[in-house]
């Protein structure tokens, strides 16, 4: 299977829906934001429905209006070129609750407990907002410990690497040996 990856915008093709249902769209509406509202929508709906029953007057606002904005703002471009909004939320959201796990070594071994970021560190400067608020002492016992901030696995590690520039004339001299070792081989 080959993956193929789209480097600059002016090659990102939308497919866009001209007709639903007999109701013409004009030049049409983008496909993903669209499948994107609905299944957000569905969810919403069926949560909705199943915690406080049908939709009255009164309350129809709130079973219709937070997917629709959540699609119409999700759906715009991030800072990030080729990602929505809504993926950047997703991931921030996931790094506030799940926490980071660090990649070492390349990926060769999984990061133990002690490696991950508590709940604490992440959280960072938001704190303040949160224990002030009426759910305090709740929000304290999730955050847990100061003292349980995860310590290293073990000392830093230092580097101790020196850049060199090769000018032109270091550059042909190495060409010359290699060309040589070539011509010695053959």
């Amino acid at each position: 299977m080959r993956i193929g990856n789209t480097y600059t915008q002016h090659f990102a093709l939308e497919t866009k829906q001209h007709e639903i249902l007999g109701l013409d769209l004009g030049e049409g509406a983008p496909r993903r934001p669209l499948v994107m509202g609905l299944v957000l929508n569905g969810v919403w709906w069926a949560a909705l429905l199943l915690i406080f029953g049908a939709p009255s007057k009164a309350t129809f606002t709130a079973y219709f209006l937070p997917p629709l904005i959540i699609t119409v703002y999700g759906a715009q471009r991030a800072s990030i070129d080729r990602r929505w909004k809504i993926t950047q939320w997703a991931i921030g959201i996931r790094y506030l609750v799940l926490g980071h796990r660090p990649i070492v070594s390349g990926g060769r071994r999984a990061a133990t407990r002690s490696e991950w970021m508590n709940r604490r560190a992440r959280w960072g400067t938001r704190l303040e907002f949160l224990v002030d608020s009426p759910l305090g002492g709740l929000i304290e016992r999730w955050l847990g410990d100061e003292e349980s901030i995860p310590q290293g696995a073990g000392a830093p590690i230092r580097l101790a690497a020196r850049p060199r520039l090769f000018g032109p004339d270091a550059v042909v001299k190495a060409y010359g040996r290699k060309a040589m070792k070539q011509r010695g081989k053959s």
